[in-house]
């Protein structure tokens, strides 16, 4: 949209410009320097009129205006209906138009069209020089001097090239602005899918194991049973409480609205721990010093702590589970380990690989470490280094 309502507010200047180029060119034509044209005024002002007057509709139609005015330039060079000493002046639209060649079209056509430019011009010139033989005008300003060919074209190439180099350049950043637009949407919805994972994920583990508990056990022990629904309940309310927490975030100009709760950090291990202990996994929870952890830090052990807990929910149970994230010495250190019977050969591992990459790149984030797999004792042990500084950023 913003590149329409551009192009509404410059066709203007083209149409104005195209008129304002036929008088310049019409005034080359009729006082160049160097007088070589001696045919009727009209065919001059017809010559100026066919090479200007396209550049009011160059923005849309940029490869054909470049056509006519490239071709009306060089026919009015060898007609000699400007003069030598202004020839430049009737390759101006030319340039125009070239300019958006270079910014609208393919490389390759641009550099094509360029290329055609500078040939036709430069020979165009040179007729006009070896063959008519201009001289000056009868009359002329003391002083002037008539440039030879190779001074003129390079004028004319100049001109080409600058519009060219221009165009061309104005196309790169634009392509650049698109290229890190689309890698800013990409690393949003990875950032979104991580977080949406990280939530559901444990969530819908916790709520899986208890409904089985409950679906079980309802006929023999229905105290327990009711115990597992309280649990199942309350994991899906805090579950929606995270969902909704995320997309305000996301509707939000700011980013980060004043009235949505914080993100989970270390604080929120317990409240998990106890989550997991009521999935049937005993958690022992060790936290040495995490006050000072910037929010995105402590996100990130919050998620890495949740999504480790939730596969040993899923793979690992009955098991027991330490937990343990350590801060100091400008890092956290977290480990995860549990005895449990770890993961059968031949269970699917698509879910679990997800959730293991997802932690991985939480840490690389970081240009910290990371490693999971299982103990030579039985269980499984996944462990992380993130390095961090005091003021929140990234090393």
């Amino acid at each position: 949209m913003n590149s329409s309502r551009g192009r509404a507010y410059l066709l203007p200047l083209d149409v104005v410009a195209a008129p304002a180029l036929v008088l310049l060119i019409a005034y080359a034509a009729l006082d160049p320097p160097v007088q070589v044209f001696t045919g009727p005024l009209w065919v001059a002002w017809t010559s100026a009129v066919a090479i200007a007057l396209p550049v009011a509709v160059r923005r849309r139609w940029p490869l054909p205006v470049l056509a006519v005015t490239g071709v009306g330039a060089v026919v009015a060079t060898l007609l000699g209906t400007v003069g030598a000493g202004a020839i430049w002046v009737a390759y101006v639209p030319a340039a125009l138009a070239l300019y958006l060649v270079a910014l609208t079209a393919p490389p390759r056509r641009s550099v094509t069209a360029l290329v055609a430019c500078l040939l036709a011009s430069g020979a165009a010139v040179a007729y006009l020089y070896s063959v008519m033989r201009p001289v000056p005008r009868p009359g002329a300003v003391p002083g002037e001097v008539l440039p030879a060919w190779p001074v003129e074209a390079g004028v004319i190439w100049a001109i080409m090239c600058g519009a060219w180099a221009a165009g061309a350049a104005l196309r790169r950043r634009r392509a650049t602005a698109a290229r890190l637009s689309r890698q800013a949407v990409a690393d949003e919805r990875l950032h979104i899918a991580r977080e949406l994972h990280d939530i559901v994920g444990h969530s819908m583990s916790l709520i899986a194991v208890k409904a089985t508990v409950a679906n079980h056990i309802a006929a023999t022990n229905p105290q327990e049973a009711m115990s597992a629904l309280a649990v199942i309940e309350h994991t899906s309310r805090a579950a929606l409480t995270d969902i909704r927490r995320l997309l305000g975030v996301l509707r939000s100009d700011e980013g980060s609205p004043a009235d949505l709760a914080p993100p989970p950090g270390p604080a929120q291990l317990h409240l998990l721990a106890e989550h997991t202990r009521a999935a049937g996994v005993p958690v022992d929870l060790e936290i040495r010093g995490t006050g000072e952890l910037p929010e995105a830090v402590g996100l990130s052990v919050y998620r890495i702590v949740q999504e480790a807990l939730t596969n040993v929910v899923k793979h690992a149970a009955p098991a027991r589970c330490e937990v343990l994230v350590e801060t100091g010495g400008g890092a956290v250190r977290i480990e995860v380990v549990d005895d449990g019977r770890g993961r059968r050969p031949a269970e699917p591992r698509g879910a679990e690989a997800h959730g293991l990459v997802g932690m991985r790149e939480r840490v690389t984030m970081y240009g910290g470490t990371f490693s999971a797999g299982p103990r030579p004792e039985g269980g499984f042990r996944v462990s992380a280094h993130l390095p961090y500084e005091p003021s929140g950023r990234t090393p």
